[in-house]
């Protein structure tokens, strides 16, 4: 009798330590738009596995790819509210909510991606990823993620201003892109992604702007179009951010390790990011489409009304963006 009491109650034992094991574990949703493999996507799995690691299974991240959470305007929504934990966005969704966050939409605001990365690690940088904390979003910054610059996709070559004049070319919904590419002689027509193929094929268009990766993954090669211009004409960073619901009940020492690890992340997507584009690059180029380097000066001068009509409200924090080495 005696033994049966003992093993029951190193039964009862082992259960109650293995439910207090079990609910002291956290898994935090993370959502993407993206694919698994994509650098955004991959970057913050890989953030996963070491917050697993390094708080022996206590922590960990579950990531929802490919829209499974929803578009980025719902993901978002659903993170303020803290149904989704970790999210990553691009800056069109923020910028409706934080406006100060809007001077990054702006043509040309960045001369490179070297540039791009001086202005996100250095002091405007931190500013308004305080602001994204600090206002009513309802996120905890955690770091900026690089996505590329956007040029022309294009059936015929544009090497000058002149080349581009009357084109009709597919944009988003977006005034800032819309009067941009009307400053530059375009003709923009406004169509959902889906849309871009068959419009590619059947001439409601002549061109698209894209970055390379979705020039690749959209096949557009296959409707007709054959060049590159490098105009990098937006070059937009996007955001990962934790839900501030989430974030306030966590404690102060994860929170460091979470931002330490997302720090790491952002790095390490930057790297995978590059790699990305250049698979894409080469796979182009191997289907016979030419990358044209363009003069962007011209573009410049010309989108210059652009940035001062949209950015007049924020015109110290653009000439501190344009002074920025």
């Amino acid at each position: 009798m005696f033994n049966k009491k003992v093993v029951l109650s190193s039964l009862a034992l082992s259960l109650m330590l293995g439910s207090t094991t079990a609910m002291a574990k956290t898994v935090f949703i993370a959502s993407d738009v993206h694919p698994a493999d994509y650098p955004t996507t991959e970057a913050v799995i890989h953030m996963g596995d070491k917050l697993s690691a390094q708080t022996e299974g206590r922590l960990s991240i579950k990531m929802f790819p490919s829209s499974q959470m929803g578009d980025e305007n719902t993901t978002l929504e659903k993170t303020r509210v803290g149904a989704i934990d970790i999210v990553r966005v691009s800056m069109g969704p923020v910028g409706g909510i934080l406006p100060q966050v809007g001077v990054f939409n702006l043509p040309f605001i960045f001369r490179d991606t070297e540039h791009l990365h001086h202005v996100l690690d250095g002091k405007i940088g931190q500013d308004l990823s305080e602001k994204i904390t600090n206002s009513n979003l309802g996120l905890e910054f955690l770091g900026w993620m690089d996505a590329g610059s956007r040029s022309l996709i294009t059936k015929k070559p544009v090497k000058d201003l002149a080349d581009l004049r009357g084109v009709k070319i597919r944009l988003q919904n977006n005034p800032i892109g819309l009067d941009a590419f009307k400053a530059m002689g375009a003709n923009p027509v406004v169509l959902a992604t889906g849309d871009v193929f068959a419009s590619l094929q059947t001439g409601v268009i002549d061109a698209a702007e894209n970055n390379v990766p979705t020039f690749d993954s959209e096949n557009y090669v296959v409707a007709g179009t054959k060049y590159y211009d490098m105009t990098e004409h937006f070059m937009i960073p996007e955001v990962l951010a934790f839900s501030k619901k989430k974030w306030i009940k966590l404690s102060p020492s994860d929170q460091q390790l979470i931002m330490k690890l997302a720090k790491e992340a952002q790095a390490e997507e930057r790297v995978l990011w590059t790699e990305y584009d250049a698979k894409s690059t080469k796979k182009l180029k191997s289907e016979g489409v030419e990358f044209i380097k363009v003069d962007k000066k011209p573009f410049v001068d010309a989108t210059a009304p652009v940035r001062e009509k949209y950015g007049k409200q924020y015109s110290a924090l653009v000439k501190e963006i344009q002074d920025t080495k």
